[in-house]
């Protein structure tokens, strides 16, 4: 494909895809290894109503508003996790998959009973978003990326998942040694001085911050899979936690830019006539590098134990 149709048709879906599959990975590295890495899926499920009902309040797709309707229905269900658990007397993890499972329905519901046939909020573009749609029709070629009239018309999910990337980078990048240290000595670094609680908070809505900005683009699907199955891949290959960053890193871009190749060019060389969902094609791969890392990293058999320092 040359660069005039490149540059409008793939470029930007493409960049959208990685910024927000890396997004996903750095934090979800340090969520897997404090054993919490399903809370990058309970994120997936929760920010879904919330997004639906700052929709439903202002009519319109725009990050401030869905930011803080995530943020409501996050508060929300921490209440009613506690609530549960409490009345009902069941253990935490249990708790948890009631109301993140039951929050994620009735957002489901509320796409499905309200009028959002006008913009890119339904069903399936909660599921596999809307990743293949985010065409750059005001590009002419690669020289549009120096014409500032072209860069105008840039889908916002670019600078969006852009922003967000450089956010999650440099909160990783302040708090990188006490984040090191409370993931593999909770205990020590509590002894330093370390707010260990506030950390791992700030770490949860860091991660939460990249869900809703790439909820919109990508669905919940990417999200999901971007969380766990990088870092998971990464944990296969080294013992070492900036090597796992790394190899996260590595195995993200190549999930996004392989998965959206194949989900354009996979079925017609296998003799089909239709793409199919660039999101799940991008989980798919991601789950397909998971499988081959814990087949044949060097690090398998120990992957159950912290990474060293």
């Amino acid at each position: 494909m040359m660069g005039s149709e490149f540059v409008p048709l793939s470029l930007t879906p493409l960049l959208i895809g990685t910024f927000a599959a890396v997004a996903c990975a750095l934090p979800g590295n340090f969520l897997l290894l404090r054993r919490q890495a399903l809370i990058g899926d309970a994120i997936s499920h929760v920010v879904l109503p919330g997004i639906v009902v700052a929709f439903l309040l202002t009519g319109a797709i725009a990050a401030g508003p869905m930011l803080l309707g995530a943020a409501g229905a996050a508060v929300t269900a921490v209440i009613l996790i506690e609530a549960v658990r409490r009345l009902g007397r069941i253990e935490p993890g249990a708790a948890m998959g009631v109301i993140f499972t039951t929050m994620f329905a009735a957002g489901v519901l509320l796409l499905e009973q309200t009028d959002t046939s006008t913009v890119h909020l339904d069903v399936e573009h909660a599921l596999y978003g809307n990743l293949e749609s985010l065409i750059w029709l005001d590009a002419t070629g690669w020289s549009s990326l120096w014409d500032a009239e072209a860069l105008r018309y840039l889908p916002p999910e670019l600078p969006r998942m852009g922003l967000t990337l450089l956010g999650v980078v440099a909160f990783i990048a302040l708090f990188w040694r006490a984040l090191k240290i409370s993931t593999f000595d909770e205990g020590f670094a509590r002894t330093l001085g370390i707010r260990t609680n506030l950390l791992g908070l700030a770490l949860v809505i860091t991660a939460a911050v990249a869900a809703v900005a790439a909820f919109d683009a990508v669905g919940s699907i990417i999200v999901i899979a971007m969380f766990i199955c990088p870092p998971a891949a990464a944990r296969m290959m080294t013992n070492r936690l900036e090597a796992q960053i790394g190899w996260s890193v590595v195995f993200a871009v190549l999930s996004a830019v392989l998965g959206y190749v194949l989900a354009g060019y996979g079925p017609l060389w296998l003799g089909g006539t239709d793409a199919v969902s660039a999101a799940g094609m991008i989980a798919a791969v991601s789950g397909m590098i998971l499988a081959v890392t814990a087949r044949f990293g060097p690090c398998r058999r120990r992957a159950g134990a912290p990474a060293g320092g």
